[in-house]
C-alpha cells in the first residue's frame, strides 16, 4: 500500500531504514525479551514474510516467548496469513476502507476491501477474539468527512466477525506526507465525526478502546540508535 496520509512515510515509502540478516533479526527480538519488552511487534512485515519465519525460528530455539503481533493493514493474501497459523499470538488489524475504488484513490491499491475482508476471516479463524494475552483486535482510524463508511467496517466486524472483537476506534489521523493534495483529507477529524462512530460502536455493543485529544509525551528513540544498540551486542 502507498497510503498518500503515511505518517510514516520515511520507512514505507522512502525506503529508509537498516538492513538485519535473519539471525540479527532474531537477536533484536532476544534483546528486547531481555530488556523486558511485553511483546514482539511485527508491523507491515508481510512482505518479509519467509525471512520473518526463519527468524522467528531461530529465536524461539534461543528462548524467544513473549507474544508475538501480527501488526497489519490487513491487505494480506489468505495464503500467506496460513503460513503464520500457529505462530502468532495476537493480529492487530485495520478495516482501513469498505469500498475497493477508496482504497486506490487514497492508498494505490485495487481491491483492498476485496482482499481485506477475506484475511480479517482467516485471522479470526486462527486467534479468535482478543483475551488479554492472545486473539484479535481492531483498529478503525476515522477520516474526515466519511470518506469511507466506518460504520459499515463496524458492522462487519459485528455480524461477520464476533462482538467479542474488540475494536480501537482512533482519532489520530494528520493531514501528512501527501494529503495536502487531497482537498477532503486536509484537515484533522472533527469532534462531530469521532462522536458519531463510537456511537455506532456502542449500538453494536462492541467493546473496545477510543481516544482522547489530549496530547501524550511519548518518549521515542530513532530506528537507527536501537539498531545501533543492539548491533553492539550481535
Amino acid at each position: 500500500m502507498k497510503c498518500v496520509y503515511c505518517q510514516n512515510f520515511g520507512f514505507s515509502q522512502h525506503m529508509r531504514g537498516v538492513n538485519l540478516s535473519e539471525e540479527e533479526l532474531a537477536t533484536v527480538m532476544l534483546e528486547l525479551q531481555k530488556a523486558g519488552a511485553e511483546n514482539i511487534n511485527l508491523v507491515t512485515a508481510s512482505q518479509y514474510l519467509p525471512h520473518v519465519i526463519k527468524s522467528l525460528d531461530i529465536a524461539f530455539k534461543k528462548g524467544l516467548s513473549i507474544p508475538l503481533v501480527w501488526n497489519t493493514s490487513s491487505y494480506e493474501s489468505v495464503e500467506s496469513l496460513k503460513l503464520l497459523d500457529g505462530l502468532i499470538d495476537i493480529y492487530l488489524a485495520d478495516i482501513r476502507y469498505v469500498e475497493d475504488e477508496v482504497g486506490m484513490r487514497y492508498s494505490k491499491v485495487p481491491d483492498y476491501w476485496s482482499v481485506a475482508k477475506k484475511a480479517l476471516k482467516e485471522m479470526f479463524r486462527q486467534v479468535g477474539a482478543f483475551n488479554g494475552r492472545k486473539g484479535m483486535i481492531i483498529r478503525i482510524l476515522v477520516f474526515p468527512n466519511k470518506i469511507t463508511d466506518h460504520k459499515k467496517a463496524l458492522d462487519f466486524i459485528a455480524y461477520e466477525l464476533s462482538k467479542d472483537v474488540p475494536v480501537s476506534i482512533m482519532r489520530q489521523y494528520m493531514p501528512v506526507f501527501r494529503a495536502k493534495e487531497y482537498p477532503e483529507i486536509s484537515r484533522k477529524i472533527t469532534e462531530e465525526e469521532y462522536n458519531e462512530i463510537v456511537e455506532h460502536a456502542e449500538n453494536l455493543g462492541l467493546k473496545g478502546w477510543v481516544q482522547t485529544d489530549e496530547p501524550q509525551v511519548v518518549p521515542t528513540r530513532s530506528v537507527k540508535s536501537i539498531y545501533d544498540l543492539l548491533r553492539s551486542k550481535l
